[in-house]
Formats: structure tokens, C-alpha cells, sequence
């Protein structure tokens, strides 16, 4: 890391917070010996763990909070909670003390309060929520993964922006591929908002990244770097996806404990199933943002670990070393005003 960068963390969200998150600040510390972490919490709880770490103590500060949003609130009643170490983190962006927040708390309060208080970047009708996923060709990025249900042209359009921005970062790709999901490849498929949004996208200054119309299965095979779709097929998509490898690592797990036999193919096969299961490690693929905020928002899974957590960080300070919010604003500079217009005007009212 070249330069130093300040992180806001919100120490209590998730399922084995305080522990797992404070164990993988100090993975991370140890990648970014430039990193500054704000943590935000319960004082009381969170300093023995912070002091019983090996986190070098002029990378952490830790401020308390007397309040935590927990993972079944709904999200009204975490917006009405002022203390909590979840709003205390966003609130340090909005001040300045610190260029991003990540938190592996409640998803929908994580949104409303990130929206509420940070607002979107100008230009940005709509912030999404991306990640990367595994495929047969490498890494993909995917967004939105379920902030927006309903989207209309011009939503998908600066999805598409925002990917590209994503991918180039996270993936260090320097043209990444663009498609747009849908029912089918042909260019008459789908409804209208695809079919304006997908014009839109021809005539843009990512004219020939963009792939064009995907299909469902385009998404492990790895047709394109960047998958960009309305939240609701998103997330779908990704929860199917998950799903799948679980049940493939489960399908493994009984034919390989089936007889004798198959346990010594186990034996046989043991290198290849253990580079299977780093390659599809579900902590590698931790760290869902929050694209068109002011700031970076970084969502960690709920129920990961701390080498999970640790990842989701170097998620969070890689959009922020990059300065993903200026090139997202470069972008919309570029992008024909009149296209993105035209895109909101032609698609049905959602």
C-alpha cells in the first residue's frame, strides 16, 4: 500500500462479531502495514480482544459505541439507533475521518444508513450492490445483487459503468468484457428496459467492452468479466449459485466416504480436491459493495471468519488505494448525458 488509508469498522455486525472481525483486522494489518483502522464498538468487550492481538497499536483506534444493530433488526429500528457501532462508522465517513466503512451486519440497515447519510455519488441515480464470483475462466463480477429490485434503463446502464470501474480494480483487468442478462442472447430478447439499456450501451464510451446479451449459464462458464443485471435476478442468481456449490461440496464429500475404494481415490485425488476447495473458498469471494456512494461501503457476510473478514478488508482499501469514487465520476463525465437520459425517458416507469 502506497499511501496511507483510514478504514472504519464496525466491530459488532455479524455472527461471531466482535472476535472474528478484531482476529481478521489483524490478518489484514499484516497485508497493509499503511492501514489506519477506526473500530467501533463496545469498549468493554472489544479492548481486551484488541489488546490481546497481535494488531500493532498505532494501526487501531478504538471508539466506543453504546449501541449495536443486530442482524434481525428491521432496518427502521436500526436508523432510529444513533450510538450504534454500525452508524458511529458510517458517520466517520460523512466527517471525513475516514474514506470507507465495512461492516458484516445487518445488510438492509447497512443500505439505509449508508444512503441516508453518505447520499449517492452525483450522477448516480441508484447505488448497487456488487461482488466477485467464481467461473470456469476466472473471476467475474456481478452486480446488483439485490439493493434494487425493480430497475429501469438508465439504472443498468450505470450499473454497467460501475462494473467496469469494479472490475478494473479488483480484477486488475484493463478492458474488462460487459453483458447485460437476459432471457436470451439475441439481440431482440428480453423486455424493453434491457433492449434501450442495451442500445445505450452500444453508443457508450464502453461501446466495445460490451459484450452484449448473456444467459443464465454465461455466468460460471465466464463469457463475460462483468455480469450486470436488475437486484432481484441478481441475487437470485448469486444465491443459486451458492447454493450449487454447496451441494456439489456435499455430493463430493458422500462419494468419496461411500466404500474403500472411493476412499482411496480420495487418497488419489487429495491435491486436486484441495486446490478445488481454495479455488472455490467462499471466504476468497467475501466483500460485497456498495457501488455510488459517497465513500466506500464494503458489506462482509454475516457469517464469515476472520481470514473471510480479513479479505472483505482488502476489498474495502483497494477501492480506496484506487480512488474507485473519482474514476466513477470520471466516467460519468464521459458518458453521454444525452444516452443516459434517453435510457431513463424510453424504459417503462418501474
Amino acid at each position: 500500500m502506497s499511501r496511507s488509508v483510514v478504514l472504519a469498522v464496525d466491530a459488532m455486525g455479524g455472527d461471531h462479531a466482535p472476535q472474528a472481525i478484531i482476529a481478521g483486522l489483524e490478518i489484514a494489518a499484516e497485508r497493509h502495514a499503511g492501514a489506519q483502522f477506526l473500530v467501533f464498538g463496545d469498549e468493554a468487550t472489544i479492548g481486551p480482544l484488541i489488546e490481546a492481538s497481535r494488531l500493532p497499536k498505532n494501526q487501531v483506534t478504538l471508539h466506543h459505541a453504546s449501541e449495536a444493530v443486530t442482524g434481525d433488526m428491521k432496518p427502521t429500528v436500526g436508523l432510529r439507533l444513533r450510538d450504534s457501532s454500525m452508524r458511529r462508522a458510517i458517520d466517520a465517513v460523512l466527517n471525513n475521518e475516514a474514506a470507507g466503512v465495512i461492516s458484516a451486519g445487518n445488510t438492509g440497515a447497512l443500505l439505509a444508513l449508508s444512503k441516508i447519510v453518505l447520499k449517492t455519488l452525483k450522477g448516480i441515480d441508484r447505488p448497487a450492490m456488487a461482488a466477485v464470483a467464481p467461473s470456469a475462466k476466472g473471476d467475474v463480477v456481478m452486480l446488483d445483487l439485490g439493493l434494487n429490485v425493480a430497475c429501469d434503463s438508465r439504472n443498468l446502464v450505470e450499473f454497467a459503468l460501475m462494473g467496469d470501474v469494479f472490475a478494473r480494480i479488483v480484477l486488475g483487468l484493463q478492458a474488462p468484457s460487459i453483458g447485460l442478462l437476459n432471457v436470451g442472447s439475441e439481440e431482440g430478447k428480453g423486455d424493453e428496459t434491457r433492449r434501450v439499456a442495451a442500445s445505450a450501451l452500444r453508443d457508450s464510451p464502453i461501446a466495445k467492452q460490451f459484450y452484449g446479451f448473456v444467459e443464465g449459464h454465461d455466468i460460471a462458464a465466464g463469457t463475460v468479466d462483468v455480469i450486470v443485471t436488475d437486484g432481484f435476478t441478481g441475487n437470485v442468481a448469486l444465491k443459486t449459485g451458492e447454493g450449487a456449490l454447496k451441494f456439489v461440496a456435499e455430493l463430493l464429500k458422500r462419494v468419496f466416504s461411500s466404500g474403500l475404494m472411493a476412499k482411496a481415490g480420495y487418497v488419489l485425488a487429495r491435491n486436486a480436491l484441495k486446490r478445488l476447495k481454495e479455488t472455490l473458498d467462499p471466504r476468497r469471494y467475501n466483500g460485497a459493495v456498495l457501488l455510488g456512494l459517497n465513500g466506500v461501503v464494503v458489506k462482509s457476510h454475516g457469517g464469515t471468519d476472520a481470514l473471510g473478514f480479513a479479505h472483505a478488508v482488502d476489498v474495502a482499501l483497494d477501492m480506496i488505494e484506487n480512488d474507485f469514487n473519482s474514476r466513477i465520476a470520471d466516467g460519468l463525465a464521459a458518458m453521454d448525458r444525452a444516452l443516459l437520459s434517453a435510457a431513463a425517458e424510453a424504459a417503462p416507469n418501474v
